[in-house]
């Protein structure tokens, strides 16, 4: 008996899950601006974001100092208060995804994380953005990352 790849998910669920991440992007953006945690923030907004986008928060809140210190293992050269504000906060969502949502594959966090870069930051981010996750998925998720 073969067993096929599973299905890939409808185009609908893909842009929701995309808008998530944006939107957590831009609410960790906004929780370090305001000098708070990112549960703090979530606490105090009036309406609770999507669902995904709640859980991605708390996640990297949750996990912070973990987080923090694979970006400072492998973002040589670049201390945390070095990076530009979204790529910090790029990096640690997209971190949190490859430590605790296994059911993304690797390429997927990756690939939404350039894209964000791209779309938020500089072209030189979206490279740099890149070669961290890479080296970090290739730790956490190493036989994932590798296929």
């Amino acid at each position: 008996m073969s067993t096929s790849p599973a299905p890939d998910p409808p185009p609908a669920a893909v842009g929701a899950r995309r808008r998530s991440r944006e939107r957590a992007l831009g609410l960790l953006y906004e929780a370090e601006a305001k000098a708070i945690t990112p549960a703090e923030l979530l606490k105090e907004l009036p309406v609770a974001p999507e669902h995904f986008a709640a859980a991605l928060v708390s996640g990297v809140s949750g996990r912070l100092p973990e987080i923090d210190g694979l970006i400072s293992r492998f973002a040589r050269d670049w201390g945390l208060d070095r990076l530009p504000a979204v790529d910090r906060q790029l990096l640690r969502l997209s971190i949190y995804e490859l430590l605790d949502q296994a059911e993304v594959p690797v390429a997927v966090v990756i690939d939404e994380a350039v894209e964000l870069a791209k779309q938020y930051s500089t072209e030189e981010s979206s490279r740099f953005v890149n070669g961290v996750l890479s080296a970090v998925a290739s730790e956490v998720r190493p036989t994932k990352a590798a296929s």
